[in-house]
């Protein structure tokens, strides 16, 4: 009993002096002054991606037919844009896209290609861009019906 007391009054004790830290205390303000110039220079400086079509609707599409957009950007940001890696929502779905750098005014493309076999019926895919623009993240969409021969 006299264990169980004591085991009590620690934890309330730890419980008490561990409260005590101020963690806004610890924040150094030449940090926080960092940050925001940080945050204002990537709002306003960052790539941006201006796209011609961020979704593209293929119709009925041949069961087993392998088919494929081109979607036409530019970067109208101030800084180099980077693609970091594309990802599509299916195993059905790849995309391309430039590897090195874009510059300001420059152009690209991402294809993406869509893989029909096995599928029937309405489809709608996503792929989601990771890049250094201040979204961070571009969505592109495809769809289509697949149809049987």
């Amino acid at each position: 009993m006299k264990i169980r007391n004591l085991v009590v009054i620690l934890v309330f004790a730890m419980a008490i002096f561990a409260c005590n830290d101020d963690p806004a205390a610890k924040v150094k303000k030449e940090n926080v002054e960092l940050a925001k110039k940080r945050d204002k220079d990537l709002k306003y400086n960052s790539p941006e991606m201006k796209f011609e079509e961020t979704e593209h609707d293929f119709g009925d599409i041949k069961q087993g037919e392998m088919v494929e957009k081109v979607f036409k950007f530019k970067n109208t940001g101030k800084r180099d844009l980077i693609i970091y890696k594309a990802k599509a929502s299916c195993g059905c779905t790849v995309p391309t896209w430039p590897k090195e750098p874009i510059k300001p005014g420059e152009e690209g493309k991402i294809v993406v290609k869509f893989n029909s076999r096995g599928r029937k019926g309405a489809q709608n895919k996503q792929v989601t861009l990771t890049t250094n623009t201040a979204k961070g993240k571009e969505l592109l969409h495809i769809k289509g019906m697949v149809v049987k021969q």
